[in-house]
């Protein structure tokens, strides 16, 4: 979808919230088990998977942000 709609719904609103809070609950469990590991390979894909995580949450937010400044 290259065009974000000029409104987004209570619904979308709604399940975008649900999406960033999955995505942010399980960065913080990747933290989490990075301070349980000893190996630095698991470490460091633990880590990659969290960048991932919390660049799908920087996105959501853009999508948000973008609703708002096109009102």
């Amino acid at each position: 979808m290259t065009n974000l709609p000029k409104i987004i719904s209570t619904k979308d609103a709604s399940y975008l919230s649900d999406m960033f809070n999955w995505y942010i609950i399980t960065a913080k469990k990747y933290n989490h088990y990075t301070t349980m590991t000893c190996d630095n390979r698991i470490t460091k894909l633990l880590n990659k998977l969290i960048d991932e995580h919390l660049d799908f949450c920087a996105n959501i937010i853009k999508i948000l942000e973008s609703g708002e400044k096109n009102d």
